[in-house]
């Protein structure tokens, strides 16, 4: 496999994790909330009963962190991006060698985000059944929906595109031993 080649393949890979990440930011798909059962409704339809909620719509204290990493791993992103080009132009081991660490660290930040949301959900969910009762809850199915997936999939492509630069910079080493002397 050729430098070139794992560099174009980086950072279309990292382009897939901005977009992955910015669409599931944007959108309000994260937690879906389906009531199948009419029985608790009290005459309602049981379609109006259901919601779903994406990293916007509530802020409460646990929440306001990963509505702040999220959109920071975004950011981040961009800037990855153009360390990204620029390493990968200038075939420098050390510049190639930070791009991988730096989108490995962005992946692992969006991990975070996306495991906090993740507690959150969770502690949301346990909270309303200890309040409302178990009974009230036989018939909801809550899970997560598209969005979390979106973002998933930009945490593993971030973290592909990490290993791939980082590859790049082996590439680099075998290549030009006289760079990798420094190290």
């Amino acid at each position: 496999m050729s430098l070139g080649t794992v560099c174009v393949t980086a950072g279309l890979t990292g382009l897939f994790s901005f977009v992955f990440l910015a669409v599931a930011i944007g959108t309000d798909y994260w937690y879906i909330i389906d009531v199948s059962d009419s029985r608790y409704n009290h005459g309602e339809d049981s379609e109006d009963l259901n919601s779903h909620s994406g990293l916007w719509r509530i802020c409460e204290v646990m929440q306001k962190v990963f509505v702040i990493l999220l959109p920071l791993s975004l950011v981040l992103l961009v800037f990855g991006g153009i360390c990204g080009l620029v390493s990968s132009l200038a075939n420098g081991l050390h510049m190639l060698l930070f791009t991988g660490s730096y989108f490995l660290v962005g992946g692992a930040l969006t991990l975070t985000g996306i495991a906090v949301y993740i507690a959150y959900s969770k502690a949301a969910f346990a909270i309303a059944m200890h309040l409302y009762g178990h009974k009230l809850f036989d018939n909801v199915h809550i899970g997560f929906s598209w969005s979390m997936g979106l973002a998933c999939l930009s945490c593993v492509s971030e973290v592909i595109s990490g290993a791939l630069f980082l590859l790049a910079a082996k590439l680099v080493a075998v290549q030009h031993p006289e760079q990798s002397a420094v190290i």
